[in-house]
């Protein structure tokens, strides 16, 4: 039996099914359409954009690091350009196959092998992390030739900072490092444009001059467009800005008189700071030992941070800014202001001095049973009386004795221009409340306050705020904020801003105060404990001994230097300024565990003094008794400081670094002005301006800061020595 169809059924449904496939396509098509309308008229503008991106790479140019001179234009820190062979870790399948196999083009040590481990933690994959650094022109041509079998490897033009004097003055000049996650989240609280500026930027100003004036040695960072093609590959640059420098940060240090006080250290430890009064430029900032901050540009190796770290002699603590210390007998002339502002003593009140202070069954002696008589304030402080002073301080108290000496800039930040520095310690009740947590402790019991008066205690102060107090003193109240910069120089421009002649709001100190502590002072070079030492100067100075114990005693036990670990020995100090009217000079200085301080600390003093006000320079005879403890007077024939030549310099490759222009005589300029007004040579400068090539900063560890010294309260007598 035949089925018949129904043909209108069937039409009908294929009529519907043909509308609905006509209905799809023209929905799909109406998709198309509107997507097309999105992307060609609402969204152009930003699409166009991105493609425009995509075509054109934008890349920073990094400046050039601006360069450190000292007052004469001497260069301090510069730069050099040199090759570095560089493994982006994300581009190569087995890094250590890869290094393995560069080593037989190029030499990698060991020590190259830990470095590039060391930063490969550091940084991220993607970053380029160099394997060597400083490739000589044989091995860039060995490396080219076979450069197709390395993927992900390749030779970059770096500029890497150098310091031409190592070991000098390193502690104020710093070094620069790579940057740690750390200061990336730091700089993230940037405004924008700071944040814009580093771009590109790896390496950033660890410590001294190189971290606190960060912002202007980086310069102004350039930018390159670069047309790309579409697997990423330059074309052609289509458009750049230039870097702009660093600026140049001129010093006020004279690198001639620094490296003088850190040779007549010799091997010793200790700190050294002299500042004009006048304005407060920081003449010398001496901290020894030294360090070489060349190690730190390719990145240390483990072997010469282990010795810098572990060393007992702690070189990487900045103990000029770091170090803390009891004053001991350099505090009694500040002792004696007190006692004259408060009123609680007069000049001519006599004390009898029999060797022995008693205060609640306890005996504060004199050292070696020594007895002055009577001593009013001046002869006091001539002869280095401590019953004289831990009478005084009896009396003043110690809530008195910090309102008194806090406003010289005892136990709070002097200021300087230099970042990480301490406040040491300047006790009161209310100190003692907050350092110490167990109920008994926190009370300030009156016998500890007979200490303070000969500068014991808990007395901790830097070497930097006793010169900061001493210079106030001598300046009748005047303050400055010590600066180590003296002039900013703008690298384009040329023009110079002056970075110090801060003043503070000086002082209520009575003239005639002062000049009694003044005329005490130049007592204890012609008649009292630094005799000896200022024998024959040629000038009118003055001075204070001091002899802190680096560790206490208990009472009655013998002090016996010889039979003594030599860093539990006495600390060696000196403060001086000079001339006697209107000083051009006041400094301090501290030679740990070196005994008496007309010994050890008192002659270096003197040398000082010497070049900064007559122009002289030690005999070598005499530069190696100073440096054995065994001088007093300066022997031998001095030399004229102004012509001895600079310190040998080294340019990154071992040659010795030419001296351009001339070598003003800092002597001559500082007793003439307090400005020292010779300007440095422009060809110098700009010698080194021109020999930096446009590249990257150097690489260079981070070093973890290093701990100040801090020495505990003793209570013991200071053993200061007439």
């Amino acid at each position: 039996m035949t089925e018949l169809k129904n043909l209108e059924a069937e039409l009908g449904r294929y009529r519907a099914r043909l509308w609905a496939a006509a209905g799809f396509v023209l929905f799909c098509f109406g998709l198309l359409a509107f997507r097309l309308t999105v992307l060609q008229i609402v969204r152009h503008d930003d699409l166009a954009t991105q493609a425009e991106n995509n075509r054109i790479a934008v890349v920073p140019i990094v400046p050039n690091r601006g360069l450190i001179v000292d007052r004469h234009g001497v260069v301090l820190a510069n730069n050099y350009s040199a090759y570095t062979l560089e493994i982006t870790p994300s581009k190569v399948e087995d890094v250590e196959a890869t290094i393995d196999e560069l080593a037989q083009i190029v030499d990698i040590q060991a020590r190259d092998r830990r470095r590039f481990k060391r930063l490969r933690e550091e940084s991220k994959s993607f970053e380029s992390i160099p394997i060597r650094t400083r490739l000589t022109d044989k091995e860039v041509a060995r490396f080219t030739a076979q450069r197709y079998r390395f993927p992900g490897v390749d030779i970059q033009a770096r500029l890497f900072r150098h310091y031409p004097y190592g070991e000098l003055a390193s502690h104020v000049l710093g070094y620069i490092g790579r940057i740690n996650q750390r200061e990336a989240q730091a700089m993230e609280e940037w405004p924008d444009e700071d944040l814009a500026n580093y771009r590109g930027t790896e390496y950033i100003g660890k410590l001294g001059i190189e971290q606190s004036y960060e912002r202007e040695l980086h310069g102004i960072t350039g930018v390159e467009e670069v047309e790309t093609s579409a697997g990423g590959r330059a074309v052609r640059r289509l458009r750049s800005t230039s870097a702009t420098p660093g600026n140049t940060i001129h010093l006020s240090i004279d690198i001639k008189l620094q490296a003088l006080i850190e040779r007549l250290f010799g091997d010793r430890r200790g700190a050294l700071v002299a500042i004009d009064p006048r304005n407060g430029e920081v003449l010398a900032f001496v901290s020894k030992p030294t360090f070489d901050p060349n190690l730190f540009v390719d990145g240390i190796d483990a072997e010469n941070w282990r010795e810098l770290n572990e060393s007992p002699d702690k070189p990487l603590l900045n103990r000029a800014l770091r170090g803390t210390y009891p004053p001991g007998s350099t505090y009694k002339p500040f002792m004696a202001l007190a006692s004259l502002n408060t009123g609680k003593r007069g000049p001519n009140t006599v004390i009898m001095d029999n060797g022995i202070f008693n205060f609640g069954g306890h005996q504060f002696r004199s050292p070696a049973g020594e007895q002055g008589g009577p001593m009013d304030m001046r002869r006091a402080i001539v002869k280095s009386s401590n019953v004289y002073f831990y009478s005084l301080a009896n009396e003043l108290g110690v809530d008195a004795i910090h309102e008194q000496m806090e406003p010289l800039g005892f136990g709070r930040l002097t200021g300087i221009d230099l970042k990480g520095e301490v406040t040491g310690i300047l006790p009161s009740t209310e100190w003692k409340r907050r350092a110490y947590k167990r109920p008994e402790m926190k009370r300030w019991y009156a016998g500890e306050t007979i200490s303070l008066g000969i500068g014991q205690g808990y007395n901790s102060f830097t070497i930097l705020q006793i010169a900061s107090a001493l210079s106030t003193v001598v300046a009748d109240g005047h303050r400055f904020q010590p600066r180590v910069v003296r002039e900013i120089e703008d690298v384009v421009t040329r023009e110079r801003r002056l970075s110090a002649n801060q003043a503070i709001a000086p002082l209520a100190l009575k003239p005639e105060h002062t000049a009694l502590i003044r005329q005490a002072m130049h007592g204890v070079t012609q008649e009292g404990t630094s005799t000896r030492v200022f024998m024959g100067a040629g000038y009118l100075s003055g001075g204070k001994t001091g002899t802190a114990q680096a560790v206490g005693l208990r009472q009655n036990e013998k002090y016996v230097a010889s039979k003594v670990d030599e860093y539990k020995r006495d600390h060696s100090l000196y403060e001086a300024f000079a001339p006697l009217d209107n000083p051009r000079v006041a400094l301090a200085i501290i030679v740990e565990n070196s005994g008496f301080g007309a010994e050890a600390a008192a002659p270096i003093a003197r040398r000082v003094l010497d070049y900064l006000l007559m122009d002289q320079y030690p005999s070598e005879e005499d530069i190696a008794l100073v440096q054995q403890g065994k001088a007093a007077a300066p022997v031998g024939k001095p030399r004229v400081a102004s012509a001895m030549p600079l310190p040998r310099g080294l340019d990154a490759f071992g040659a010795d670094v030419p001296v351009l222009g001339a070598s003003a005589p800092v002597p001559g300029a500082i007793a003439a002005s307090g400005a020292a007004s010779a300007v440095p040579a422009a060809s110098a400068v700009e010698a080194a301006v021109t020999a930096s090539a446009p590249a990257a900063p150097a690489p260079a560890p981070s070093a973890p800061p290093s701990r100040p010294v801090v020495l505990a309260p003793v209570q013991a007598a200071s053993r200061e020595q007439p």
